[in-house]
């Protein structure tokens, strides 16, 4: 594995060689904005990048080959449950007790550490391929009012939605009924519909959201794709949200599946690079956002530097894809703590990416854990015990389904 600190001496150097930085010819953002999301990307290809548009930057670190060097903390990997069809979210009960969602529409608890033989609840799910039931998130008081939120994509009209509801649990755990809609049509498609949920340090809502294969309504702040958006536990915009009135409070991106925070305001969010579209493939990458920052999908590309754009921390040209995303907050692998881990679809591992605490959006390493041991990896979450649990997707259509199909996994000493 080569990985390249990418400098910013010799500007105009590294203009002439940013292909170095690319894996397909650069497709620079349009400066003649075009109502047609297809005219915008014909311009987006068609117009040069400046000098002052681009440049290259000292905090990107740009993975060329493979995805990292072989982890050195030893590790162990227990399972938990298995006979899971694509387990996507998790989320602990008070209790400890996980409600894990299966995406063909299940929500399924684990009850001291056994699997319940009959779902919590089962969800009337539309669509195909990267669609269903997604993310799952417990509010903060869910002790109290016995509240789950689900992501998962509807019949809404007659037309797929991706939507967020609200779901109450009965107090014997066996069954739940739903409460609200808390966020409706969500633009849908096939692939990209992101569905990762959880609740920030300050109670409030997040939803990750992907561009739904429209790649310029990731820039469009009155599209819900390709965002980040965050709401009060009641579906309400905050009123200290970055753009007033809208959910919107981070764009730029084109398919997250995972996000952290570092601290109330600062986030670790992971994105999929591109699969083909405008021309480009690979670049997923990790980045550091706060409030109304734009992470610059589509205009943007591996480690480019652009006005207004964050600059991702962690570009591998090669596709990952990363699936879910957590900051390691345990006891059970000290080394680990504090380290950002990514479970990750196609290449089958975890990865670990350290950054410097006092310059978060610096990484002084990463590196590569359970490579092709245990398949595609989709959530990465720590639980109430302080152990990192992780769930297999290899029953998705995209991997080897085994007999046992698929898993929840504890990784720990």
């Amino acid at each position: 594995m080569k990985l390249k600190s990418i400098l910013t001496t010799g500007l105009i150097i590294s203009m002439l060689g940013l292909a170095a930085c690319t894996q397909e010819p650069q497709q620079p953002a349009t400066s003649k904005p075009n109502n047609t999301p297809s005219a915008q990307s014909q311009a987006r290809e068609q117009t040069p990048p400046s000098i002052q548009e681009v440049a290259q930057n000292t905090t990107c670190n740009l993975v060329e080959n493979g995805f990292g060097p072989p982890g050195q903390v030893n590790v162990r990997v227990e399972e938990v449950v298995t006979g899971l069809e694509v387990p996507w979210g998790i989320a602990f009960l008070p209790n400890g007790d996980m409600l894990v969602t299966e995406r063909p529409g299940r929500v399924r608890l684990v009850h001291n550490g056994k699997l319940r033989p009959q779902p919590v609840a089962t969800i009337n799910v539309s669509g195909s391929g990267e669609g269903g039931l997604l993310g799952i998130a417990v509010h903060p008081d869910v002790a109290n009012n016995r509240f789950f939120y689900i992501y998962y994509t509807a019949s809404g009209n007659g037309s797929p939605v991706n939507r967020v509801e609200r779901w109450r649990l009965a107090q014997d755990e066996l069954s739940a009924s739903r409460d609200r809609i808390i966020l409706d049509n969500i633009p849908v498609a096939a692939y990209h519909n992101g569905g990762r949920i959880r609740f920030g340090p300050d109670g409030m809502l997040y939803i990750g959201t992907g561009d739904a294969r429209n790649p310029d309504s990731s820039q469009d702040v009155k599209s819900l794709a390709g965002k980040i958006l965050r709401l009060t536990p009641e579906g309400q915009v905050p009123p200290d949200n970055p753009f007033p009135g809208s959910p919107v409070y981070i764009t730029g991106i084109r398919n997250t599946q995972g996000f952290d925070w570092l601290d109330a305001g600062t986030l670790w969010v992971t994105d999929h690079g591109p699969s083909g579209e405008l021309g480009r493939s690979g670049h997923d990458k990790a980045s550091v956002a706060k409030a109304g920052d734009n992470l610059g999908w589509p205009t943007s590309e591996g480690c480019e530097s652009r006005q207004g754009l964050v600059t991702p921390s962690l570009v591998w040209r090669q596709a990952l894809p990363p699936g879910g995303a957590t900051i390691y907050t345990g006891n059970a692998i000290p080394e680990w703590k504090g380290s950002l881990i990514i479970a990750t679809l196609r290449s089958e591992h975890l990865q670990r990416v350290v950054f410097d605490p006092q310059s978060p959006q610096q990484v002084q390493r990463h590196e590569v854990y359970l490579r092709g041991k245990q398949g595609r990896l989709r959530e990465a979450i720590m639980g109430l015990d302080g152990e990192l649990y992780v769930t297999t997707s290899n029953c998705d259509g995209r991997g080897t389904c085994p007999s046992n199909r698929d898993k929840i996994l504890r990784i720990t000493r």
